[in-house]
């Protein structure tokens, strides 16, 4: 798991340095002063579609995509989220092409499933982001006093064994907004937009990586009609 998420910050981090050194090579304007808040502006899309683990053909638009499991790649550092799934895509045209963009145009199909998940919208994520990288200062306190209890009861004592339960973490509010903004901008941009375009698209399930035994995404919109087979 460790080496997926470094793989995953690297790619992210050499695809936004390409994207900055090349600020009109899509034909997008460059952001004014004004435009301090923070929107979904997506994820700076790959050089073309075959960089995806799998892509497939809807009209004249090429649609890239991978599937994440319960983590989300933002620019800034890989997150992770229990109850959703998360599926980074990216949308080729022609040089210059439009396309009217919306995450409601795409469904997730789960093992065979007949009907697609719905995509959930950024901010009902928010609540359940987690940051892999957080020493939760409750868990530390919870090891510390199982070791203590432990040392304490070795004599054989018939007691549960205590911490067994992990308890709440009670993130930062500081992080959890930070963790909020990141996710936005990295979900996928909405509206017409200038291809490529990429971000991420969520969707609520709370079954376990192991569980998901084939995964396909599921696109019916202005472009067209197609599903692309994701690796699970």
């Amino acid at each position: 798991m460790q080496h997926y998420i470094q793989s995953k910050v690297a790619a992210l981090f050499v695809v936004a340095l390409a994207a900055t050194a090349v600020p009109c090579a899509y034909g997008q304007n460059t952001p004014t002063p004004a435009a301090t808040v923070r929107v979904a502006k997506g994820l700076p899309p790959r050089a073309n579609p075959s960089e995806y683990l799998s892509h497939a053909q809807a009209g004249s638009v090429t649609i890239g995509a991978e599937f994440d499991r319960h983590s989300v790649p933002t620019v800034e550092s890989i997150l992770t989220t229990e109850d959703f799934v998360v599926v980074e895509v990216g949308l080729f045209g022609a040089a210059n092409a439009h396309l009217t963009v919306s995450s409601a145009d795409f469904g997730l199909r789960i093992n065979g499933k007949k009907t697609p998940l719905p995509v959930e919208q950024y901010a009902a994520v928010f609540k359940n982001l987690r940051d892999p990288s957080y020493d939760a200062p409750e868990l530390k306190a919870a090891k510390e006093n199982k070791e203590n209890s432990n040392g304490i009861n070795s004599g054989g004592a018939n007691q549960s064994d205590l911490g067994s339960t992990p308890p709440p973490i009670h993130i930062p509010p500081a992080m959890e907004r930070a963790m909020g903004e990141h996710v936005q901008a990295a979900a996928l941009p909405e509206g017409d937009r200038i291809l490529p375009v990429a971000g991420l698209l969520f969707f609520r399930y709370g079954g376990t990586d192991k569980s998901v035994h084939s995964v396909e995404l599921v696109y019916i919109g202005p472009a067209g009609k197609t599903s692309v087979i994701l690796q699970p």
